[in-house]
C-alpha cells in the first residue's frame, strides 16, 4: 500500500507555517479487505481544542447516563408511576442510554485521546447501533403521543386502552422494527469495497457517511437508505403531528379554559422531547437538500444536536415538567 504525501500552509499575521502529512491510497487489489479502517474527523476549525472540548462531552455523557438511570430508577422504585405515561418514559430513557452509548465513547476517544481509526467492523456495528437507537427513539414518541392523545381525548377508556399487556407488545414492536429495519444495511455496506480515501465527516460512523466512500454502485444502499427513513422518521413524525391535531380538536371543545390549560400542560414535555429531537434533523436535511455551501461545521454541529442533546435534556425536562417525577427527584435528595 503506497501512501501519497502532501503540503499543508497555513498562514496567519506574523507567520506562515508549513506542516506535512501522509495518506494511504489504496487501490481496487487492497480495497473491502479484512484490514480495512476508516478515520473519524472531530469538530472542523476546532482541532486545537479538541483536549478542552472532551471536557463538556464526557460532562455531557456522565450526565445523560445519571439523568436516564435516575429516572428508570424513580418509576420502577414508585408503585404509584406505575402507568402508561411512565412506561414510556422508561422506554424513552433506556433509548437515550443506548443512543448515548452508541456515540459518545467514540467522541471522547477522538477528543480527548486523539484515536480516530476505526476498523470496519467496529463501524459497521456503531453505525448499525447508532442508527436503531435512533429509530427507536422515534418511535417511543410516536407511543407517547398516542399516550396524551388516549389520556385526552378518551380518558374515560384510558386504563383498558393502555393495559400494562399492551404496552409490553407495543414495547416489543418497536425493537423488533428498529432493529429488523436496520439489520440489512450494515451486511450491504460490508459486501462493498472501499478504494477512496477513509475518512469519514463525522465523530462517529453514520450510513450516509460509509456509504459515500465505497467505490462502487451504492444505488440500491442509498434507496435502501432512503425507504427506511421515510418508514419510519417520516411516517412518525407525520403521525405524531395528526394526533397533536386530534388533541387540540378535543382541547378546543373543553368549555372550561382551566381544563384546557391542564390538559395542554400534559402535553408539554412531550413536546418539548419531540422539538429535540426532530428539529436538528430538519436542519439536517434542510442543509443537504439547500445548504450546498454550508461548512462542513455546521453539518457536524447538527449532528451533534441531534443525537446528543435529546438524551441529555430529556430528562431534566421530564423532571421539572412532571409533577410526580419532580417530587420523587426532591425526596430522594433531601433524604
Amino acid at each position: 500500500q503506497s501512501q501519497s504525501y502532501y503540503i499543508c500552509m497555513i498562514s496567519s499575521n506574523n507567520s506562515n507555517s508549513l506542516f506535512f502529512f501522509s495518506t494511504p491510497q489504496v487501490t481496487m487489489a487492497d480495497s473491502n479487505h479484512t484490514g480495512t479502517s476508516f478515520f473519524l474527523t472531530g469538530l472542523p476549525g476546532l482541532e486545537a481544542g479538541h483536549t478542552w472540548l472532551s471536557i463538556p462531552l464526557c460532562a455531557m455523557y456522565v450526565a445523560a447516563l445519571a439523568g436516564n438511570s435516575l429516572i428508570l430508577w424513580v418509576v420502577r422504585s414508585d408503585p404509584s408511576l406505575h402507568q402508561p405515561m411512565y412506561y414510556f418514559l422508561s422506554m424513552l430513557a433506556m433509548t437515550d442510554l443506548g443512543l448515548s452509548a452508541s456515540t459518545l465513547p467514540t467522541m471522547l476517544s477522538i477528543y480527548m485521546l486523539g484515536v480516530r481509526e476505526v476498523a470496519l467492523d467496529v463501524c459497521l456495528a456503531q453505525l448499525f447501533f447508532i442508527h436503531t437507537f435512533s429509530i427507536m427513539e422515534s418511535s417511543v414518541l410516536l407511543a407517547m403521543a398516542f399516550d396524551r392523545f388516549v389520556a385526552i381525548s378518551k380518558p374515560l377508556h384510558y386504563g383498558t386502552i393502555l393495559t400494562s399487556p399492551r404496552i409490553a407488545r407495543l414495547g416489543l414492536v418497536i425493537v423488533v422494527r428498529s432493529i429488523g429495519l436496520h439489520i440489512p444495511a450494515p451486511i450491504m455496506l460490508k459486501q462493498l469495497p472501499y478504494c477512496r480515501t477513509r475518512l469519514l465527516s463525522h465523530s462517529y460512523c453514520l450510513h450516509p457517511d460509509v456509504m459515500k466512500l465505497a467505490c462502487a454502485d451504492t444505488h440500491i444502499n442509498s434507496v435502501y437508505g432512503l425507504f427506511v427513513v421515510l418508514s419510519t422518521l417520516g411516517v412518525d413524525s407525520v403521525l405524531i403531528v395528526l394526533s397533536y391535531g386530534l388533541i387540540l380538536q378535543t382541547v378546543l371543545s373543553i368549555a372550561s379554559k382551566a381544563e384546557r390549560l391542564k390538559a395542554l400542560n400534559t402535553c408539554v414535555s412531550h413536546i418539548c422531547a419531540v422539538l429535540l429531537f426532530y428539529t436538528p434533523m430538519i436542519g439536517l436535511s434542510m442543509i443537504h437538500r439547500f445548504g450546498r455551501r454550508a461548512s462542513p461545521s455546521s453539518h457536524v454541529l447538527l449532528s451533534y444536536l441531534h443525537f446528543l442533546t435529546p438524551p441529555l435534556l430529556n430528562p431534566v425536562v421530564y423532571t421539572i415538567k412532571t409533577r410526580q417525577i419532580r417530587l420523587k427527584m426532591l425526596h430522594l435528595f433531601r433524604s
